[in-house]
């Protein structure tokens, strides 16, 4: 595109920082209506063994394109303030920064700030949308891109499209399907937002739920409950952080790391949730409150990951 041309493009600043962010903002560099004129993302966190100084996957996918970076410690600073207001942008782009935007900074571009958002809102409003809704069970979720005001996730509507969700979803790959698609929707909103054709929605804030952050402890597994809402645990929380069960085994206490399985058969009346059941078809059944839960693979606190099958012949002594 010629020089001329682009410069009367839409003017982006970009502000997101994971990989979900990532995939979204690889769209956008592609799309030919609009210049990117920086990218804006969380400071270089150590993380890993070794606590190495690892770069946000935005600022990695910016480098690439010679796109400046921006990584300020907080919006809240004058000086913050005043080099997003020297970028000159029409419109600020956020996908999952990390950081909230004062008014000050929603202020800023005469086009406000636009926000991609992994839910179909006003339901699952916050940090974890994608897990929460497959823990719920939902049968459909999908992304939303939103006008951005003061409050979280409050904004009006500007497009919505849906994704279901499959029974072996998990998290991992509802990320990546959501991801893409907000990326795609982006670009349609961004192409609609010049055609003068992109329309506001305000939510029906009666109707709002909220997805709160995922925290460790509640990888911990009930055996308890119906199959079906151990699974959804199981696959909500797959990758991170996981879920696992203690096991009584030779006088201590085991912790077992499970990957997401299926749901098995149903149980004979009085089997005692938590049972060990042996192997179906290559997997570990364990006993929930009415059907058998099937694990095909799992990992022993301290060992590596191992099939069903293995696990039962190693520690249970059923080598078929």
């Amino acid at each position: 595109m010629a020089q001329a041309e682009r410069a009367h493009l839409l003017r982006i600043a970009f502000f997101g920082t994971p990989p979900f962010a990532a995939t979204v903002f690889r769209h956008l560099v592609a799309f030919d209506g609009a210049t990117v004129v920086a990218a804006i993302t969380q400071p270089d966190r150590p993380c890993g063994r070794g606590h190495r100084c690892q770069p946000p996957a935005v600022k990695v996918l910016a480098m690439e394109h010679a796109i400046p970076v921006l990584q300020p410690e907080t919006l809240k600073t004058r000086e913050a303030q005043q080099a997003l207001k020297d970028l000159q942008a029409d419109l600020f782009v956020v996908v999952a920064y990390g950081l909230i935007l004062p008014q000050a900074v929603l202020d800023i571009p005469p086009l406000g700030a636009i926000n991609v958002h992994a839910s179909l809102l006003p339901a699952y409003r916050g940090a974890a949308p994608i897990q929460r809704a497959i823990q719920d069970g939902c049968p459909v979720t999908g992304i939303t891109i939103m006008q951005m005001d003061a409050g979280m996730d409050t904004g009006d509507i500007l497009l919505q499209r849906s994704l279901a969700i499959g029974i072996d979803d998990t998290a991992a790959t509802l990320h990546d399907e959501l991801a893409d698609m907000g990326g795609r929707l982006l670009v349609e909103a961004l192409t609609r937002l010049t055609q003068g054709r992109l329309m506001r929605l305000p939510q029906d804030h009666a109707r709002a739920s909220y997805a709160p952050k995922l925290r460790k402890e509640e990888g911990l597994l009930s055996w308890d409950r119906p199959a079906t809402v151990v699974h959804n645990h199981v696959r909500a929380f797959h990758p991170w952080p996981g879920t696992w069960f203690f096991w009584e085994h030779e006088g201590r206490r085991l912790r077992l790391n499970i990957h997401p399985g299926r749901i098995g058969a149903t149980l004979p009346p009085g089997t005692a949730p938590g049972t060990m059941l042996g192997v179906d078809d290559d997997a570990l059944a364990i006993a929930c409150a009415d059907r058998a839960y099937l694990i095909s693979r799992l990992t022993p606190e301290g060992g590596k990951p191992m099939t069903g099958r293995a696990f039962a012949c190693g520690y249970l002594r059923l080598c078929l």
